[in-house]
């Protein structure tokens, strides 16, 4: 089965400078097959077993100090599918504006429901199991709802996507 393993904070800003060509190298070298990369932010399609991937965080981590998040093909097809936003039928939303956290790990109940709903109007956000969909009208640089807010709430690592990467990033581990 493929996976995605989602870096955050690659090559944005002029900050956490990764060639993917290091990148693909550094999954190879820790166990990985059939590794791939999807534009310069740190996206990696690659398979693996079961003891690899358990490790991979950490490697990565230690390589070059940045968190990462791995979804298998169905988790990550599993979150396109629930994406309530897409669903919500009343008014349609620029899919532009729909952005995915991925979680490190599962938040419990009870932060979850110490969340501020109203943190960042227009923007809204929902969590559901292990990501957090994001409707961002207002655009990512604006919004209070930010990978420290969630991860300092939620006491876990978060790494955000557009629903654009989202899509393409299933397309490619159905490939």
């Amino acid at each position: 089965m493929k996976h995605v393993a989602l870096l955050r904070g690659i090559n944005v800003g002029g900050k956490n400078i990764v060639s993917m060509k290091d990148l693909a190298a550094l999954f190879t070298a820790a166990g990985c097959r059939d590794v791939t990369t999807y534009i310069q932010s740190g996206n990696v399609i690659f398979t693996a077993p079961a003891p690899v991937l358990k490790k991979l965080p950490a490697a990565i981590s230690n390589a070059y100090g940045v968190p990462a998040v791995i979804r298998s093909q169905e988790e990550l097809a599993a979150a396109v599918r629930g994406n309530l936003y897409l669903a919500e039928g009343v008014d349609p939303i620029d899919p532009k504006t729909l952005h995915i956290m991925f979680l490190a790990g599962r938040p419990s109940a009870s932060a979850v429901a110490a969340l501020e709903p109203d943190r960042s109007p227009p923007c809204r956000f929902h969590v559901k199991g292990q990501d957090i969909y994001l409707h961002l009208p207002s655009g990512v640089a604006k919004t209070k709802i930010t990978n420290a807010w969630i991860d300092s709430k939620l006491s876990t690592v978060s790494t955000m996507r557009n629903w654009t990467t989202v899509l393409k990033l299933l397309e490619l581990t159905r490939t």
